[in-house]
C-alpha cells in the first residue's frame, strides 16, 4: 500500500491580508504548487484512481470545494502553469449565485462559478465532482432528504450536460456516524453511483483506500507556512499547528 495525501482547499485571495482559515493567498498557493512541481509530486483525478491498483511514489490529489469564482481567477491559472491536476466540487443549488450557506458567518460572500464558467474549464486539468445540492450536513438529513438532494443534483447535471465524476466531497466533511445510519448512508451513495466519498480526517490515506466512502482530506489553511504545508503533506495535521 502507498501513501496518498489528499489536500483540501476552499477560497483563494489576491493578498495575504485577506487570508482567513478558509482562504489561501495566491502567493502562498503558488509557493505550494511550485514545491509540489519541484519535488516531482504526481497529481491524479479520482476517475484515474478508480482504474488504478497502485500509485507512484509522491502521488497526491488536490481538491477545491465550492467552485468559487476566486478559484477560477487564481487557482486555475496556477494549475495550468505548474501542470497540476485538481478536483473541484460543486454545490449544485448555488451555481451562478453566492455561497449563501455562509450567510451568517464571519466570512465575506463569495461568488460561485456559472454553468458557462464550469463548462469552459480544461477537463484534462480539472475534474468536477459532487458537493451535494444544498450544502447541508448529511447527518442532519433523513434518507429521503439525502436522496432528494441527489435527484436535484442530477437534474442540474442533465439539464446542463455537465461531466461530473463519481466523487463526492461531504459538506463540512460531515456524514452520519451512527453504525446503522452509516450503513444506510453508504448504501444510498452506492445506489446513486457515487464511487468515492471524502470527509476530512486530516491524515494521508493508504491506497488502495480501506473504505472508498471514508477518504481523508488534509485541510490547508490560509495561515499555513510553507514548512507547515510540507509537514501536512507528510503527516497530516499535527497538534503543533
Amino acid at each position: 500500500m502507498s501513501r496518498l495525501p489528499i489536500l483540501m482547499y476552499h477560497n483563494v485571495c489576491q493578498s495575504e491580508n485577506e487570508c482567513n482559515k478558509l482562504t489561501v493567498s495566491v502567493q502562498k498557493l503558488e509557493r505550494q504548487f511550485q514545491y509540489l512541481k519541484e519535488n516531482n509530486y504526481k497529481t491524479f483525478h479520482f476517475e484515474e484512481l478508480e482504474k488504478m491498483k497502485s500509485i507512484p511514489q509522491k502521488s497526491i490529489v488536490l481538491t477545491f470545494d465550492d467552485v468559487t469564482e476566486n478559484q477560477l481567477v487564481y487557482a486555475v491559472p496556477l494549475l495550468e502553469k505548474y501542470g497540476l491536476k485538481a478536483s473541484f466540487f460543486i454545490p449544485f443549488s448555488y451555481i451562478g449565485k453566492t455561497d449563501l450557506w455562509n450567510e451568517n458567518s464571519e466570512f465575506p460572500a463569495e461568488k460561485i462559478m456559472t454553468i458557462e464558467q464550469l463548462k469552459k474549464l480544461n477537463s484534462d486539468r480539472i475534474e468536477l465532482g459532487y458537493h451535494s445540492y444544498q450544502h447541508k450536513k448529511y447527518s442532519s438529513l433523513s434518507t429521503s432528504e439525502i436522496q432528494n438532494d441527489f435527484i436535484k443534483s442530477e437534474e442540474i447535471i442533465k439539464q446542463n450536460d455537465l461531466k461530473i465524476s463519481a466523487a463526492l466531497a461531504y459538506p463540512y466533511g460531515n456524514y452520519p456516524k451512527g453504525s446503522n445510519e452509516k450503513v444506510h448512508f453508504k448504501k444510498l451513495l452506492a445506489e446513486n453511483k457515487i464511487k468515492f466519498g471524502l470527509k476530512i480526517g486530516n491524515r494521508p490515506n493508504r491506497f488502495p483506500f480501506k473504505d472508498n466512502y471514508e477518504i481523508k482530506r488534509i485541510d490547508i489553511k490560509g495561515h499555513d507556512s510553507l514548512m507547515t504545508f510540507r509537514l501536512k503533506l507528510k503527516f497530516g495535521k499535527l497538534k503543533l499547528f
